[in-house]
């Protein structure tokens, strides 16, 4: 049997912040503080080192190899090893938060033009589709 959760609090795994201050960052837990909180720290992504609750984390599947407390040049050498932010990017859920961020700084025209190309492909799909349904 698989258990039913796969993203656990641990030293290393990598967060990502909902809100407040830091929101949208993501961050490294160096430390459980209690079972509401953890101590984080981001040197790359600028977030500072604090304790923060856990209903501001939203845990992800990458986890690095860091000792408990690690000093932020340490942390910042397992950064790097462990390819963080690449391995983030990659992720279905960074590429849907940066095509809101893209959306959401669209300007008038460009949504219109995004409109066009829209009808234009689903006319093409269409087409396609409605020759294929007459060949058979």
């Amino acid at each position: 049997r698989s258990m039913t959760f796969t993203r656990f609090v641990e030293i290393g795994r990598v967060a990502l912040i909902n809100f407040g201050e830091d929101a949208g960052k993501l961050c490294v837990i160096i430390d459980v503080v209690d079972q509401n909180k953890a101590l984080v720290d981001g040197p790359t992504t600028g977030v500072a080192r604090q304790m923060i609750s856990f209903k501001r984390l939203s845990l992800t599947d990458i986890v690095l190899k860091i000792g408990r407390q690690a000093r932020e040049k340490s942390l910042k050498a397992a950064i790097a090893k462990g390819e963080m932010q690449a391995k983030w990017e990659a992720t279905a859920w960074a590429k849907k938060i940066n095509n809101k961020i893209t959306r959401a700084n669209l300007s008038d025209f460009d949504r219109f033009k995004l409109m066009v190309a829209r009808k234009q492909r689903s006319s093409i799909v269409a087409k396609r589709l409605a020759a294929i349904r007459k060949g058979n």
